[in-house]
């Protein structure tokens, strides 16, 4: 059977056949689509001289009928800021309805009962859904670092004869069937440019060259036996190349330029994909998600109504924050939330004091807003600002020129930053858990060894920002002058200036020639050699402060990648490296 003959006998089996007219508008099919289908499915045994089903029609029937589902519920949901700092995107209401209930309510409408919720993300909010609608989580510990390719990998198993769905989508009819005879993929009429396929004649889905336009995706799929065996053995094998890490679960059904499984198209009024908050707010502009902290404190700060808080876009998401960028009243804001764990990380009273005492000196962003309390901040959004190259030494002289300028104003902060402290703090943090290093007793002995010599020559402490790194450099135009600012003050406090020097380098992944060449960028009447030992200090100090710090995010599901493990390369690199400069100031003595 093609899908035509499909569709007609499936209508069949729902609504017996009255006549040939009644049988395409129910079916969606021409009367002449309709005329043929029928003669072929007559002569292939599936329906009698009197248009009804057969016994071959109603086994295959079985054979294929829906008998479980799969709902994608791990994901962070990124764009749906500033709602996912409080709720997970499966819970959003619509009409006083959590999606995913109205998804659960509509599967249980046809029959099915058998149901599995991938989460990930604020799993214990789905934790209801166990008793409510006897459902079964499956929990993604992956889900902060992997694609949902790897949440289908857990139910691989359970994929014959089933729906997979997002759990970010409204239908406002009902989706699933008692019957299906083939498998399909659900796309939107609607054309939109981020989309990769498109519906042909065949009803195929084909791929699409990038930004030329496809039908919408809206991701719910069902899948027969024969197919699901074959996106199984797939899944399996995308998942054991790092490659497809943040590849979504679509990635299975595609066969060269196209997909294995057939178009199901659907108007776009009758299946929304809900991914930000104005999507959600266009659907539903009294649902209890939109009145969010964050926006409360936008309206607050910016004497605004909700209604005003337009074009809210995510961007990318930080080590320690998550951040929007918005409009109101015509101008464009930044909104930081912090992100997990922050709380433990960060004191934000003494955060607030830092802007207080560098507030009009033209050294950050523009602050419009900052809550002591919860960490939310609301800054000027810098039109055209570009962040700073590190590879780029121009960039990196004119970065350390800025720093230098800073740090002779000497300011004066009543908090400080200690370095070692805050490693020891760092480990407190695991709750016992021992460091994924093997050596890593070895490597904080060796580093702690090096504080005698930095107290020896450590200068005058001043304001510091500690988090001195080229993505914290925004170069801006500003009456036609370059200016440089420095942005994220959060780590900031008293402590030895020459720190942001190591912290940039450190971030900056440099090597030992290039840590050497910052080091004369910043240093322009010349730097002593006591004074770059102490950086050197300084950098594998650092190196295992940062190191520490990955592991306690990476505890709370949050990994860096090569990141982490250059920080914990530094500790060990460059206690070596002070070794070894010692040694030869010695044998130079």
């Amino acid at each position: 059977m093609n899908k035509q003959e499909s569709d007609i006998l499936n209508t069949l089996l729902l609504k017996p056949y009255i006549n040939q007219r009644i049988l395409a508008e129910v079916s969606g099919h021409s009367l002449g689509v309709v005329n043929r289908s029928l003669k072929e499915l007559i002569k292939a045994d599936y329906l009698d001289e009197s248009i009804r089903p057969t016994v071959k029609a109603i086994t295959e029937f079985k054979q294929k009928t829906p008998q479980r589902a799969v709902i994608l519920a791990a994901g962070f949901g990124m764009r749906m800021v500033p709602i996912n700092t409080e709720m997970p995107k499966g819970l959003l209401e619509v009409n006083g309805e959590p999606l995913i209930e109205r998804i659960i309510k509509q599967l249980h409408e046809v029959g099915i009962k058998e149901i599995y919720v991938v989460v990930g993300f604020m799993k214990e909010k789905y934790e209801y859904l166990i008793d409510e609608y006897c459902v079964e989580l499956v929990v993604n510990d992956d889900y902060a670092v992997k694609n949902n390719l790897h949440s289908i990998k857990l139910v691989k198993e359970h994929l014959e004869n089933a729906y997979i769905i997002p759990c970010d989508i409204w239908c406002d009819r009902n989706p699933f069937h008692r019957h299906e005879l083939y498998s399909w993929y659900m796309v939107s009429d609607m054309v939109v440019n981020e989309s990769n396929v498109r519906v042909n004649r065949k009803m195929e889905l084909v791929t699409v060259p990038e930004s030329s336009g496809g039908n919408a995706m809206i991701g719910i799929c069902y899948l027969v036996k024969e197919d699901a065996d074959t996106v199984a053995k797939c899944i399996e094998e995308l998942c054991k190349n790092q490659r497809y890490d943040g590849a979504f679960w679509e990635e299975a059904l595609y066969n060269k330029d196209r997909m294995i499984v057939l178009a199901r198209v659907v108007h776009s009024a009758d299946v929304v994909e809900i991914n930000t908050y104005e999507q959600l707010r266009e659907i539903d502009s009294d649902s209890n998600q939109l009145k969010t902290d964050a926006i409360q404190a936008i309206c607050n700060a910016l004497k605004a109504k909700p209604e005003a808080v337009m074009d809210i876009t995510v961007l990318k998401k930080g080590m320690t924050n998550r951040s929007f960028l918005f409009t109101c009243k015509g101008k464009k804001y930044i909104m930081r939330i912090p992100g997990e764990g922050t709380d433990q990380l960060i004191n934000r009273r003494q955060e607030a004091a830092v802007y207080q005492v560098i507030d009009g000196k033209h050294i950050c962003d523009d602050i419009a807003y900052i809550n002591p309390q919860n960490g939310y901040k609301i800054t000027e959004f810098l039109e055209g600002a570009r962040v700073c190259n590190p590879l780029n030494y121009e960039d990196v002289k004119k970065c350390m020129m800025r720093l230098h300028a800073f740090h002779d104003l000497k300011l004066k902060v009543n908090h400080e930053f200690d370095i070692f402290w805050q490693t020891e703090f760092y480990e407190t943090l695991w709750d016992g858990t021992p460091s994924i290093y093997k050596d890593y007793e070895k490597t904080k002995a060796n580093v702690l060894s090096l504080k005698p010599y930095i107290d020896v020559h450590v200068g005058e402490k001043v304001l510091t920002h500690i988090d001195a790194v080229p993505d914290n450099f925004l170069f801006v135009e500003k009456d036609g002058k370059e200016e440089i600012r420095l942005i994220d003050w959060e780590y900031a406090g008293m402590q030895d200036p020459h720190v942001d020097v190591a912290m940039f380098c450190i971030y900056s992944l440099y090597n030992k020639r290039q840590v050497d060449r910052l080091i004369a960028a910043y240093f322009t009447e010349g730097c002593s050699d006591e004074i770059r030992i102490k950086i050197y200090c300084y950098i594998a100090a650092c190196g295992l402060l940062w190191s520490n710090w990955c592991e306690y995010k990476r505890n709370l599901g949050v990994e860096f990648g090569e990141y982490s493990l250059r920080q914990y390369r530094y500790a060990k690199d460059y206690y070596r490296i002070v070794q070894e400069e010692l040694k030869k100031q010695g044998e130079e003595e």
